[in-house]
């Protein structure tokens, strides 16, 4: 029975410390809350890129008062070799601090030292000490692309659907290329954020008939180590009619004010398909 009411009244203890110690809520990449010398894990990012830490100011002091600005910056002291950071402006709300890895950054786990700061101990806080952890690796996204097999005319551009799953915690952007056609096809820089998937329209034309087997890649802007490709193959003929046949799979002509009359085509185009043939 005394043992019961010593642990019962060591529990109790521990209970009310906690709850009138001062914590960190971080509110990204993921959500958690942290006392002094607590730890959590990120997720994946690659090597090159940047990523950020989002902490709220408000906390609570020794005595378990709610301080709504209690916490004025939130800074990384101590980060792997060749890595960087920017400390969050002072009462930023949330305090936001960047990371960005070392480049030449190996696979594996990696450990930060984030420290949330109350200047002058204005409100009795003191400084909050934890540590973070994040996987850098290459394998920071997954990548779809649709259709595989397009047709078009001469300088029509085809759309091709590209999809970005982000499952790494960077926001830095993404560059969409494409090699194996003629002429000039400007790459496209595109933001999916972190844990986000998102599909964007790249089109691809040739100013010459033939077929072409293109390499789609998608990269990051931050490293050229982190991509990902595809093949696909586009088909470029003559006909007039194919132009028109195209417009009703959804490819774009231009310019834009004949595109009713490229529809209209395509329609009727199928009609006389149907029934001649």
């Amino acid at each position: 029975m005394r043992l019961n009411i010593i642990l019962a009244i060591a529990f109790s203890t521990a209970v009310l410390s906690i709850a009138s110690a001062s914590y960190l809520n971080v509110e990204g990449p993921i959500t958690a809350t942290l006392y002094n010398n607590g730890s959590l894990y990120l997720g994946k990012v690659g090597p090159g890129e940047s990523f950020y830490i989002l902490g709220n100011s408000s906390t609570t002091n020794s005595k378990g008062t709610i301080v709504n600005i209690g916490w004025d910056s939130l800074s990384a002291v101590s980060l792997p070799q060749g890595w960087s950071s920017q400390q969050s402006p002072l009462y930023e709300n949330p305090m936001k601090t960047k990371i960005t890895v070392a480049p030449n950054a190996a696979n594996g786990t990696y450990e930060m030292v984030l420290k949330a700061i109350n200047i002058g101990n204005y409100s009795g806080l003191g400084n909050l000490t934890v540590k973070a952890y994040v996987n850098v690796t290459t394998n920071v996204f997954n990548l779809g692309v649709s259709p595989l097999d397009l047709v078009s005319g001469i300088n029509q551009p085809a759309n091709l659907y590209v999809t970005i799953n982000n499952t790494g915690i960077s926001d830095d952007p993404f560059i969409i290329s494409v090699q194996g056609l003629p002429g000039s096809n400007l790459t496209q820089q595109v933001i999916s954020l972190h844990s986000t998937k998102n599909t964007f329209v790249y089109p691809v034309y040739a100013g010459e008939p033939g077929i072409y087997n293109l390499n789609l890649t998608v990269s990051s802007s931050s490293s050229p180590l982190i991509k990902e490709s595809y093949h696909a193959k586009l088909s470029i003929k003559e006909s007039l009619s194919n132009d028109y046949n195209a417009v009703g799979n959804g490819v774009i002509l231009s310019p834009v004010i004949f595109e009713p009359a490229y529809a209209i085509m395509s329609l009727l185009y199928s009609i006389e398909s149907n029934l001649f043939h």
